[in-house]
């Protein structure tokens, strides 16, 4: 249980509607779930009447049930194979008082069966049970269907966005941001209220950049050292005029933000690193944020805490390594593509040809001397499907908000240098005018795959932020 995602499942029925049909429901979801490698906390058919819960003693045992898996519960499911006892669901979710989403299925009736030995009605149970959970104020996922089948397409479809969205919820409520170094001067763009984010319950843990640089200057564990080299060889490409130096010193570099990440048990992190770090320590952030990021620790370029856990949030919806860019440029007379791109900092996964360069920064290099800026991982991302997603802070009116949608990274090449993707995106015009009018930042977290319904379902119902969702 302790290895894969877990649901506590409560099957509810009404006394005068067939029990037989509990039974069937109790076996399909049961297979479902295993179906899917997911784990489930159920009453037996010996803990209570059928296996369901209907009474308010019922309630009380299965909450118990509840209550002792309670670190193992990510979500709740309510399966109505009939009308069900909404009292019997609702009761049982208060007295557990997991906090964990909830998600309401019932069960089709048969248009051939509407028989009182066979007869569901399921259908109006639903909205019963739905306006109880509202008057108690719990929040609640919905079907796509009103009603479903247990066995059927749509509700896989249902189970697995809603898993997504009990994996956003869970893993953001507690989490801890590293916020590395303070924030470079010119990105007011990136500001944000802690306050605002600790009443969401996401704490952010500051350290001094000063801390990482001494501790990356002052490294002795030659044997870590060796090892990190050698991970950083593996990882991709290096330039032959490289020398081995710059290497160990970025090596040492990447192994102080790890532990720094790892010492204030941080699920993601931010880093300082326009131009402080170049300038003082020599070497570019940029490859230990991608290794990070690879690892599932997103971790977002220019103290950009609100990227860091926009990141944070597409990692655990799809499973899958994040990476922060900027919305940078457009592509001739197509106004539904663009150009995202960064220095860049890109887990190594999202990059079109898995042997990507490490560089040094071409912009910064320009300045500082290239000497100063090694550690950019450039390439061009591969095509195929993304989700794009943005939390930030509207501090004035005291509120979370986010946009989110659905794109496709696209194959033609980018004829410019660092980490580069091309982007379409419908209606993008329209988008932009929504970012641009409702204050949202220049960077924007994209994964891989289409999760932006249960990014918005977690973010709107779960963790009360205001959503745009882009269509």
């Amino acid at each position: 249980m302790k290895n894969k995602q877990t649901f506590g499942v409560i099957v509810t029925t009404r006394s005068f509607f067939p029990s037989h049909l509990v039974k069937t429901a109790r076996e399909q979801i049961v297979n479902k779930l295993n179906e899917l490698g997911y784990g489930y906390v159920m009453v037996s058919e010996q803990d209570t009447q059928y296996g369901a819960v209907m009474t308010f003693d019922e309630a009380k045992t299965c909450a118990a049930l509840f209550k002792a898996h309670a670190s193992d519960i990510s979500g709740i499911i309510a399966v109505l194979p009939n009308f069900g006892e909404e009292l019997g669901v609702v009761e049982t979710i208060d007295l557990a008082n997991l906090n964990v989403p909830v998600l309401v299925q019932a069960c089709d009736d048969n248009f051939d069966s509407l028989d009182m030995a066979n007869r569901r009605d399921a259908f109006c149970g639903k909205i019963s049970l739905c306006n109880n959970l509202y008057q108690r104020n719990i929040p609640f996922t919905n079907t796509t269907l009103h009603t479903c089948n247990i066995d059927s397409l749509e509700f896989t479809a249902d189970l697995e966005r809603f898993a997504a969205v009990c994996r956003i919820v869970t893993g953001l409520r507690g989490s801890r941001i590293a916020m590395l170094g303070a924030r470079p001067v010119a990105f007011n763009t990136v500001r944000y209220s802690e306050k605002i984010l600790q009443a969401h319950k996401i704490s952010v843990q500051t350290v001094d950049m000063s801390e990482i640089i001494f501790a990356a200057q002052n490294y002795a564990d030659e044997e870590k050292i060796t090892a990190k080299e050698a991970e950083i060889r593996a990882y991709g490409r290096i330039p032959a005029e490289i020398g081995d130096a710059k290497i160990i010193k970025q090596a040492k570099l990447c192994l102080a933000i790890e532990e720094a990440v790892d010492r204030l048990q941080c699920q993601a992190s931010t880093v300082q690193c326009w131009d402080s770090v170049e300038n003082n320590y020599g070497c570019a952030t940029c490859l230990a944020m991608s290794m990070l990021g690879e690892k599932g620790k997103p971790s977002a370029c220019e103290s950009d805490v609100l990227g860091a856990v926009s990141m944070l949030a597409a990692h655990l919806a799809a499973k899958a390594p994040a990476a922060l860019m900027d919305w940078n440029n457009n592509i001739r007379d197509d106004r539904n593509r663009c150009i995202s791109l960064h220095c860049s900092n890109f887990p190594k996964s999202f990059f079109e040809n898995p042997d990507l360069e490490i560089e040094c920064l071409d912009v910064l290099g320009s300045t500082l001397g290239k000497d100063r800026c090694f550690g950019a991982c450039k390439g061009q991302v591969g095509a195929g499907p993304m989700t794009f997603v943005r939390l930030t802070t509207d501090d004035t009116r005291g509120v979370l908000k986010a946009y989110v949608g659905e794109g496709e990274f696209t194959a033609e090449p980018i004829p410019t240098k660092g980490g580069v993707a091309g982007c379409h995106v419908r209606n993008l015009q329209g988008l932009m005018d929504y970012i641009c009018k409702n204050g949202f930042e220049h960077h924007v977290c994209y994964v891989r795959g289409h999760v932006a319904d249960a990014l918005a379902e977690a973010f709107s119902t779960y963790l009360g932020a205001e959503v745009y969702r882009h269509r």
